[in-house]
């Protein structure tokens, strides 16, 4: 990340451009070199840019899905869209965060350790004044949130947060469960200050409200799977070769499938007020001969002709022939 000027700074270099105490085409060459980025090792990111890469393939298709949800059960139009994915010590996120904010601690199950979900005050209000019925507007002025207004964010939390078990399907089976809501950052101290964190930005659009929600994952949290956050292992198509005993028990499962088999005696048409007049007894014409083959169908397919007649007192079919592939 480079370096960001303050106002008085920019102030003061337009000043020394206009007096022509700096010239511009030495800037332009200056900026022309080959720049040095400075390395701490005290807070070296322990995240690749291949597991930033995946983190952003799997919290793009959880923005999809949270879209599609909102939409749907605000009755409004909302987007929800990845901003950017990053790795930073986790003391410059807590020291983003303002007061009052929507920060849920959710369990990261089956991995140890918690992650942050992180909401912007308007976004919140707007989802809370849309579910009580209202437009979707954004508070008016920041306060703290009231009990009921808590009650109402904990529980679309809950929902929001079980799509995201879907995109995490490929690295793993997460079980994310919400484990409580705090308002003041100072109370969501998960991580110490200088443990490296993924965040995730998510721009959030509800009606006409804009905000943002983060996503805070600790690299402690990961470890343990971190070699699966990789683009190469997520997409692999190196097939492993089958053995025996997979070739046998494949087999075995197949053979032991149960399928519906049926036997067509015939068909035939009639009208809707003939159907309504039929009393016992009466004999409907099928279009299938006496003396011709019966089609027998595997589930909807039609596989074989058969015979009909009875055997051991019980009316059955004799298989005459095999329709191939070709003749379907």
């Amino acid at each position: 990340m480079g370096d960001i000027l303050s106002q008085n700074e920019i102030d003061d270099l337009l000043k020394a451009l206009s007096t022509g105490e700096i010239d511009a085409h030495e800037i332009q060459s200056t900026t022309q070199e080959k720049k040095v980025k400075n390395h701490d090792f005290r807070r070296a990111s322990k995240f690749a840019k291949d597991h930033i890469k995946t983190l952003n393939i799997i919290y793009d298709n959880y923005a999809r899905l949270v879209t599609n949800f909102l939409t749907g059960y605000l009755r409004t139009l909302v987007q929800v869209d990845v901003v950017t994915v990053e790795a930073l010590p986790y003391s410059d996120f807590s020291n983003s965060v303002s007061n009052p904010v929507i920060l849920a601690i959710i369990d990261f199950a089956p991995l140890t350790g918690s992650i942050i979900f992180e909401m912007e005050p308007h976004v919140a209000y707007a989802l809370v004044d849309r579910i009580l019925g209202g437009r979707g507007s954004s508070m008016e002025r920041v306060r703290e949130f009231t009990e009921i207004e808590l009650a109402i964010i904990e529980r679309i939390t809950m929902q929001v947060l079980n799509l995201m078990r879907e995109p995490w399907e490929n690295v793993l089976s997460i079980r994310p469960r919400l484990d409580k809501i705090e308002t003041n950052a100072q109370f969501a101290q998960i991580v110490a200050q200088n443990e490296t964190v993924a965040l995730i930005t998510l721009s959030a659009r509800i009606g006409d409200v804009d905000g943002m929600i983060n996503i805070c994952i600790p690299h402690m949290v990961v470890e343990p799977i971190v070699s699966k956050l990789s683009t190469r292992f997520w997409f692999s198509t190196v097939e492993k070769e089958a053995t025996p005993d997979m070739k046998q028990s494949i087999e075995s499962r197949v053979q032991s499938t149960k399928v519906p088999v049926k036997a067509l005696l015939g068909k035939t048409s009639i009208t809707v007020g003939d159907f309504l007049e039929l009393q016992p007894g009466d004999v409907l014409a099928l279009d299938t001969g006496v003396n011709e083959e019966l089609e027998v169908n595997v589930g909807n397919l039609l596989k074989f002709y058969a015979i009909p007649g009875v055997k051991k007192n019980k009316v059955a079919v004799k298989v005459s022939r095999v329709v191939k592939k070709e003749e379907e």
